[in-house]
């Protein structure tokens, strides 16, 4: 079976992120039928502002955009910044969102996931990028879920995943994130 490419994004530009650690994560733990890359360019993206919007895009949108139209699926891990989306997340996402109806995120298959020390992981920020991704008519993975709560006692110093639920869980959420991709195929082919 070919590799389904997927992109990978973490919500932070924080070094020594948890959700950065989780996307290195993804891309070690990942099934054998999935190619991760991942996305380095969160801070190069500028302030959305629709007077910028033309053709051509900025370099740092248009790259964004190419990257997500050419991968099968999305994989975002995402903090929770003041019960939210952290701002740089929400900018980009707003960047590939247009053009409205007819974006990069259209159709695309995505699953979401977070890290956080606290006692209740990412669960508003994840509710939040389902909300928003509903206007884009992604496929978002339902099942299964992936918020690690205190982060601290998952990840080792050096910012490795060593929590074997965990891991467990996480490649549950990307052979789920490779399924919907097929389904997703399946649908647009009339096969299914």
């Amino acid at each position: 079976m070919p590799e389904l490419k997927i992109l990978a994004i973490s919500g932070s530009l924080r070094e020594a992120s948890y959700n950065s650690a989780l996307v290195r994560a993804a891309q070690k733990f990942t099934p054998g039928d999935l190619a991760i890359e991942i996305y380095e360019g969160l801070r190069d993206i500028p302030p959305y502002d629709t007077d910028q919007d033309i053709d051509p895009a900025p370099a740092a949108v248009a790259d964004l955009r190419r990257r997500i139209s050419e991968a099968d699926g999305i994989f975002i891990a995402t903090p929770e910044y003041n019960y939210g989306i952290p701002g740089v997340l929400k900018n980009a996402l707003d960047w590939a969102s247009r053009p409205a109806l007819n974006s990069s995120l259209t159709g695309k298959p995505i699953a979401i996931a977070g890290a956080a020390p606290t006692n209740f992981g990412t669960v508003r920020a994840q509710l939040a990028l389902r909300q928003m991704f509903l206007w884009t008519d992604s496929r978002v993975v339902g099942k299964p879920e992936l918020q690690i709560f205190r982060a601290n006692e998952r990840f080792d110093e050096a910012g490795n995943l060593t929590d074997e639920t965990t891991i467990d869980i996480l490649q549950q959420l990307l052979s789920a994130l490779g399924t919907k991709i097929r389904e997703t195929r399946a649908i647009a082919d009339g096969t299914l």
